[in-house]
């Protein structure tokens, strides 16, 4: 795991934030992350399967395209091309 410092912090703020991570049964510490995690994870974020499971949806692709792709692919893996 990653550790950040925080320099400068001004006294007010450190105060708030003890006071707030109070409120919320946690750490500062912990308050911290927390407020992190979500400022940079916001809920409405786009995950990438979602992205692509809707994708193949708008697309019409079925489980059963998959599986005849899935049944058409070789079984050994392709030569490297050679050059030269």
């Amino acid at each position: 795991m990653a550790a950040v410092t925080i320099r400068n912090l001004s006294e007010e703020a450190h105060r708030a934030l003890k006071l707030r991570a109070a409120r919320h049964n946690r750490s500062t510490e912990a308050e911290m992350r927390a407020i992190l995690e979500a400022a940079v994870r916001p809920p409405e974020r786009l995950l990438m399967g979602t992205a692509l499971a809707q994708a193949g949806a708008a697309a019409g692709v079925t489980n059963r395209d998959v599986d005849a792709l899935e049944r058409g692919r070789e079984a050994r893996p392709a030569e490297p091309m050679r050059f030269g």
